[in-house]
C-alpha cells in the first residue's frame, strides 16, 4: 500500500509541475530559478532554456521550444524512455541492463558536452 501511495504522490507532483509549467512563463515570472552555472560563467549549461522550451511545448510552439534549447528538445524522446524504463526496470531487467551500459552512458556524456560547447561557441 505504501508503494501505492509514493507512486500517487509522484504523480500529483509530476501533473502539478506540468500545470505550473503551462500556466507561468519562465521568461516573465520569478517563480522560476535562473542557470547557478550561466551567473558563475558566462556560459550556457546543456540544460539552460529547459524551463522555457518545457513551457513552449506545452504551449504547442515546438519551434519556440527547438530555440530555446534544442539538444533537450532532440532527446526528449530518450529521456522519456530513460524514466520510463526506470520504473519498469524490473519487469525488463535486461533492457534495462542493456541500455544503460557503460557505451550508451558515455555517449550521452560526450553529446552533452559537445552541445554545452558547440552552443557557447556558435551562440545557439
Amino acid at each position: 500500500m505504501q508503494s501505492r501511495h509514493k507512486r500517487l504522490a509522484i504523480i500529483l507532483i509530476i501533473v502539478g509541475l506540468i500545470i505550473v509549467y503551462a500556466i507561468f512563463d519562465p521568461t516573465t515570472s520569478a517563480l522560476f530559478p535562473q542557470c547557478f552555472f550561466l551567473k558563475l560563467t558566462g556560459w550556457q549549461c546543456p540544460g539552460c532554456g529547459s524551463q522555457r522550451m518545457l513551457h513552449a511545448l506545452l504551449q504547442g510552439d515546438i519551434v519556440a521550444a527547438w530555440h530555446y534549447n534544442a539538444f533537450l528538445l532532440a532527446m526528449s524522446p530518450v529521456i522519456l524512455f530513460m524514466v520510463w524504463l526506470e520504473i519498469r526496470r524490473f519487469h525488463h531487467p535486461r533492457l534495462y541492463r542493456n541500455f544503460y551500459s557503460l557505451p550508451f552512458i558515455f555517449s550521452v556524456i560526450v553529446l552533452t558536452l559537445a552541445w554545452l560547447i558547440v552552443r557557447n561557441i556558435l551562440g545557439i
